[in-house]
């Protein structure tokens, strides 16, 4: 195995550090501190370990948490009354609600009642939109924020004019994680389940992005020679003979390990990331609202 190891999770806990610093010095210097309200509809087992791990972190940078459990049977009014007294409240300066929801509800119009100044997951039009017209002050989606900045650490000497070829085109990841790299003057090809020759075309990527959905679905000999490979991908996945599922990635991970430059692991890669990229849409949210500088960078 040649490629280096993305390491998501001491990323994430650079990001956290960072961001406990900048809590600290707005409450010093303001006397607030941001707060973050997250809603949870039903009893996902999956979302309800993101929603403590959320929780957690949040505390742990010195921010306020808001969290808001509502039971499965929860009528969309309700839901949405909820997030319109939380874009009153000045205490909270991020929302996020949970996805998925149940199936009664409409997530779409739910996203389009958060105040777009609040939406700390990057989903509402205003921000999206923002976002392809190249607005700096757009609120990113997480995971491809996440994203970006591993890339960044992997190429200190920029990535504009990098060939990057983003596999997937949802709305969470695939395109938001497009915009972004256009954003960096990359060239940048959003591949998808109709692309002709997907492999020959993943060849051409200095910059290899995965977010598919499918297991291993990118094989080593897909990946340029030198690539940086980003794996999104969290898949489980029940083996013969094996009683616990274990997770991959989209990416075939010890195939392309042989031909990449580096690569992020699955699990440990992009994951940390995402919520530690939550609590700084957070704070720049909070300082967008207060009208302070935020000294993130």
């Amino acid at each position: 195995m040649s490629a280096s190891i993305i390491d998501g999770k001491a990323a994430a806990q650079a990001l956290r550090d960072r961001l406990a610093i900048e809590v600290s010095r707005i409450d010093a210097e303001h006397s607030w501190v941001p707060g973050l309200a997250v809603v949870l509809v039903g009893e996902d087992p999956a979302s309800q370990v993101y929603v403590r791990n959320k929780g957690k972190q949040t505390a742990e940078a010195g921010m306020r948490s808001f969290e808001h459990k509502l039971p499965a049977s929860t009528s969309e009014r309700e839901l949405l009354d909820l997030v319109e007294s939380l874009n009153r409240d000045d205490a909270v300066n991020g929302i996020l609600v949970q996805l998925p929801l149940p199936e009664h509800i409409d997530a779409q119009l739910v996203i389009e009642t958060i105040d777009p100044a609040k939406d700390v997951d990057g989903f509402h039009p205003m921000n999206t939109g923002a976002l392809s017209n190249g607005d700096p002050t757009a609120l990113v989606p997480c995971t491809p924020l996440g994203c970006l900045m591993m890339l960044r650490e992997q190429f200190p000497e920029g990535i504009a004019g990098l060939n990057a070829v983003v596999v997937g085109r949802s709305n969470i990841v695939g395109k938001p994680m497009a915009q972004l790299l256009i954003a960096e003057s990359c060239t940048v090809t959003v591949a998808h389940s109709k692309t002709r020759d997907l492999p020959a075309l993943c060849r051409t990527a200095d910059i290899l992005v995965a977010a598919v959905g499918r297991p291993e679905m990118v094989r080593g000999d897909w990946v340029k020679e030198g690539a940086v490979v980003i794996d999104v991908g969290i898949n489980r996945v029940q083996l013969e003979g094996q009683e616990k599922a274990r997770l991959v990635g989209d990416v075939a991970f010890a195939e392309a390990a042989e031909r990449a430059k580096a690569i992020t692991p699955v699990p440990g890669g992009v994951g940390p990331m995402t919520i530690a990229c939550l609590l700084r849409n957070t704070v720049v949210a909070a300082c967008r609202q207060h009208r302070v500088v935020c000294e993130l960078g």
